[in-house]
């Protein structure tokens, strides 16, 4: 049986056949029911005045007959800790597997069909699994980029570096879990936008920059379609906004943004920097952090950056780095009081021009004077990183 009712009428549950007044030109692509007060919040942000809804098909809500017995939490256990080298395995075929997930979920976004939110969801609880285990093993493999693929990498390094990012700032594992879930779908709409202005190999125009801008508003629409929870669905469409409110899409300021969207937007932004693009060579860690704290507090929260600065280091694990004695190295373990005296793992030779038998350095132990010149990548010296990774890192 089909109803005309106001949208202030619309609640969870409803099946929506078709718009029946509005202001504006927005178009609903398919009938469905609706999953969650944000996307009754989402119609009313686009004019949506009243709606036709099938009250055959409406779900009705669940009635408490008794209230449960309240039961003490359970006292989570700690994370077993592990090797660098024995995590490193698993990560390795987490950042395969991750890759594979996000290819067919955009696929099946780009093609109009349905995703199962639970894999994507018990996806990144391994992530977060695997940084309670050891952090190092996964924060390698963000440094693995491949040519074609920054789409696909581009979310998991998000995810994996905000389930990091979180962890250092003391969250509860099922804000880890919330916060990591937000990065490996924050891109999601990005399957929306034409291949000609997502690929161009150079700056975008205004016009294509607009349109570029309308995969947040793409991404909301689809995520909650898909029936995830409000919060995330607002962390993501803050990956964009800026404290200083010159970001998008609504442009919000200062306390308008949350914290989770506060350290969404330095995560994407930090990734995104160091990423090697089709228009662009990716710049050194070094480099991105330094950006960062350039743009706060104006843009960023400077406690959070500063904090985020603290949680990867100077020179992040897996990144690359000139030593003194003329020689390119691989960043293994943070020290844990000495930035610049990491664990590294050195493997070329810049004076003699070749690679080297790899060798673990401890720069806060040894005697000989060797320390740190600056953050390098790897195009500098026109070194394969991923093959040396795989053949001497991941074995």
């Amino acid at each position: 049986m089909l109803k005309t009712i106001d949208i202030d009428d619309v609640e969870e549950g409803m099946f929506v056949d078709s718009i029946a007044k509005q202001q504006g030109t927005f178009r609903i692509t398919s009938r469905g029911r609706v999953t969650s007060a944000a996307a009754i919040t989402l119609l009313k942000k686009k004019g949506i005045l009243s709606v036709v809804v099938d009250m055959s098909k409406q779900l009705k809500p669940k009635v408490v007959e008794q209230e449960e017995p309240e039961v003490p939490a359970a006292v989570p256990e700690t994370p077993h800790k592990v090797s660098f080298e024995s995590e490193l395995e698993v990560a390795s075929k987490l950042h395969t597997k991750g890759k594979y997930i996000q290819k067919t979920m955009l696929e099946s976004v780009g093609k109009n069909l349905p995703v199962d939110i639970a894999i994507p969801e018990a996806f990144t609880n391994n992530l977060v699994s695997s940084i309670d285990r050891n952090p190092n093993a996964l924060m390698c493999m963000t440094k693995i980029r491949e040519k074609d693929t920054y789409l696909l990498e581009h979310s998991l390094n998000v995810a994996i570096l905000l389930a990091n990012f979180g962890t250092y700032v003391g969250l509860a594992e099922e804000q880890i879990q919330e916060l990591a879930l937000s990065g490996f779908l924050h891109d999601i709409g990005k399957i929306k936008i034409p291949d000609d202005i997502l690929h161009k190999p150079g700056r975008l125009n205004d016009q294509e920059m607009t349109i570029m801008k309308d995969h947040v508003y793409y991404g909301t629409k689809v995520l909650i379609e898909m029936g995830i929870p409000e919060p995330i669905v607002e962390t993501i469409g803050q990956h964009h906004e800026r404290l200083d409110g010159y970001g998008y899409p609504e442009g919000l300021r200062g306390a308008e943004i949350t914290q989770f969207g506060r350290m969404i937007a330095i995560v994407d932004t930090y990734d995104a920097i160091t990423a090697d693009r089709c228009y662009k060579v990716g710049m050194s860690s070094k480099k991105a952090l330094q950006i960062l704290l350039q743009d706060a507090p104006e843009k960023y929260d400077e406690g959070l950056v500063k904090q985020f600065v603290q949680c990867i280091g100077i020179f992040p694990v897996g990144s690359l780095v000139k030593l003194s004695n003329e020689k390119i190295a691989m960043v293994l373990k943070q020290h844990p009081v000495h930035a610049t005296k990491p664990v590294v793992k050195v493997f070329y030779s810049i004076r003699s021009n070749h690679y080297l038998e790899p060798k673990e350095l401890d720069l806060a132990t040894i005697s000989n004077g060797v320390k740190i010149v600056d953050a390098v990548i790897a195009s500098d010296f026109k070194l394969d990183f991923n093959k040396y990774f795989n053949e001497s890192i991941v074995v």
